[in-house]
């Protein structure tokens, strides 16, 4: 009794194997692609050591900024006169200024204006630039040459003098035009390079398939492009938002915001018009570590992004751990070599190599010896 074959599976021709048909059996369809399973498959720059170590540090930051009420022991602009210039003690965990403000609580409330204002200027810089960059790089022509010069002109353009132009025709501005004006300058590299990547996504394959099908301009942009340039994107965030901090702690450094809008900059300002320097380093110390230290997570969160987009790098971060886990240093110079009863034979490499060498002597002696009486002979 033989079993009957379902008709949706596809018959063999005459003369092909028998396993044809349970081949054909086994292939499913390929599932369609979202722009769900897109991203998500984008997301996975994120699992490596390096951005997670990144990502915990930021994170930190961003608990930081958002209970500061409740992590501040003090208000910080209230005044404790009795304990001016006080360094570091249980009453105040970082030390007061000259004015006796707890130096702690307004670190804390220092990091939610750096962060939100890092933030804010970030996403309108890469809105811009994906827009102008995506938008730039899918069109032909003088539209796509026109938003090309657009980003070469603020390319060029020095940032901290247009920033400084700008921030100081406000009396007190709020924090979101702070934002703006650092957003305004911080577009166009990433529109730059998002231009050059979707002018070579444009000529691909699946872009002229669906093109093809007759698939809107929407969806090509949203679901066929956009999750190829997510880890772009990602990696022109993370460079944006540090050159976002730094130039808001340069601006409150050098006065040109007021200081009533609290950050880290604020606190080096006031710790240099007092002279704090050298002396009282609880003052502009714990500042200066923040912005490094957040520096530094934004830069481990970048390195990941390269390492998974880069796959030289990735491949090499891959067999470095596999070798890490078998016990072996991937950076040492001589790899050891482990013998059937596990002892390690790399240690006496010299030894061994002398030994070949007195033998390749005492080889090479004897040879010239008996060609010597050879000819004697």
């Amino acid at each position: 009794m033989t079993t009957p074959v379902p008709p949706e599976v596809a018959q063999p021709a005459a003369g092909a194997p028998e396993t044809a048909a349970l081949l054909t059996a086994e292939r499913r369809p390929a599932p369609r692609r979202t722009f769900w399973t897109q991203l998500r498959a984008s997301l996975a720059m994120f699992g490596n050591r390096k951005s997670a170590a990144g990502l915990i540090i930021l994170g930190v930051f961003t608990l930081v900024a958002i209970f500061a009420p409740w992590i501040a022991p003090y208000s910080p602009t209230a005044q404790h006169l009795d304990a001016t210039l006080q360094p570091p003690s249980l009453q105040h965990l970082l030390g007061t200024t000259h004015i006796g403000e707890d130096v702690f609580s307004q670190l804390v409330y220092g990091t939610r204006g750096v962060l939100v204002v890092g933030f804010l200027a970030t996403i309108m810089a890469t809105v811009v630039a994906i827009v102008v960059g995506v938008t730039a790089g899918y069109l032909r022509g003088w539209k796509s040459e026109s938003l090309s010069a657009l980003s070469n002109v603020f390319l060029v353009l020095p940032g901290l003098p247009l920033m400084i132009i700008i921030a100081s025709q406000f009396q007190d501005p709020p924090l979101v035009v702070i934002a703006a004006v650092l957003g305004l300058t911080g577009w166009a590299w990433g529109a730059r390079v998002l231009r050059a990547q979707t002018m070579s996504l444009r000529n691909r394959d699946f872009i002229q398939a669906a093109r093809a099908n007759g698939e809107p301009l929407r969806r090509i942009i949203l679901v066929e492009m956009l999750p190829n340039l997510m880890a772009i994107i990602a990696s022109s965030f993370v460079g944006t938002m540090t050159a976002a901090v730094l130039g808001l702690t340069t601006l409150a450094f050098i006065g040109v915001i007021p200081v009533s809008n609290l950050n880290w900059g604020t606190i080096l300002f006031w710790a240099q018009q007092n002279s704090a320097f050298p002396d009282y380093w609880w003052w502009y110390v714990p500042a200066g570590l923040c912005i490094a230290l957040l520096g530094v997570a934004l830069a481990l969160i970048n390195f990941g992004i390269d390492e998974y987009v880069n796959p030289r790098l990735r491949s090499a971060g891959e067999r470095a751990r596999a070798l890490k886990k078998r016990g072996i240093d991937a950076n040492a110079a001589v790899t050891a070599v482990r013998t059937a009863g596990g002892t390690d034979r790399s240690g006496g490499s010299d030894r061994s190599g002398t030994d070949r060498t007195g033998t390749d002597r005492s080889g090479t002696a004897g040879r010239s010896g008996g060609d010597a009486e050879g000819r004697t002979a």
